[in-house]
């Protein structure tokens, strides 16, 4: 059987600016170069996908249909390109609550696992928090990568000792080259 390479992704901070519990549509806000970044990887074999805490709808804040909104908008700012995402995994509950995906659980990384036939441990996480980075490491992946966009940048600068087993990379752009570079 032929397992497939992917990269995982985290959503607000990551792929598009990070506005703060994002539930309007109209908020989305690709980060330059990130949808060429996401094709370069696709052409190169590497399914796609994004795994986001949505806090805000266990917080009440939005619901989860605000959430299906932003990430239809998201997914044709970046469809426009010719990226396309397998699928995108939302835990909508709020910190404290139990929850079966919320990150750093690895649980939606081994749905994908198993759904997409993945080889995790050839494959990538890029996100922008340390819950990101644990994430990928719970699921066994190759490498998380933390981009300076979103709160990377303040998490470096905080906790840089924390860091050492994961790539920092400027943003999503410079991480997609870290990755093609390494495989």
């Amino acid at each position: 059987m032929n397992l497939y390479r992917a990269v995982f992704f985290d959503r607000d901070g990551t792929l598009i600016e990070d506005k703060g519990y994002l539930s309007d549509p109209e908020g989305v806000a690709p980060f330059a170069g990130a949808a060429e970044a996401l094709l370069s990887l696709q052409t190169a074999g590497f399914k796609l996908f994004i795994v986001s805490n949505q806090s805000g709808v266990g917080r009440g804040l939005f619901s989860l249909q605000d959430v299906r909104r932003v990430n239809e908008r998201m997914t044709e700012c970046f469809a426009r390109n010719g990226v396309r995402f397998e699928k995108i995994y939302v835990a909508p509950e709020a910190p404290g609550a139990p929850s079966r995906g919320r990150k750093p659980s690895a649980c939606f990384l081994l749905d994908a696992r198993d759904e997409f036939g993945l080889d995790l441990p050839s494959s990538y996480f890029i996100g922008d928090k340390w819950c990101d980075l644990e994430c990928g490491w719970n699921a066994g992946v190759k490498k998380s990568i933390l981009v300076r966009t979103g709160y990377g940048s303040k998490l470096e600068q905080e906790q840089p000792d924390r860091l050492a087993a994961a790539v920092i990379a400027d943003d999503v752009a410079a991480a997609a080259r870290w990755i093609l570079n390494a495989t």
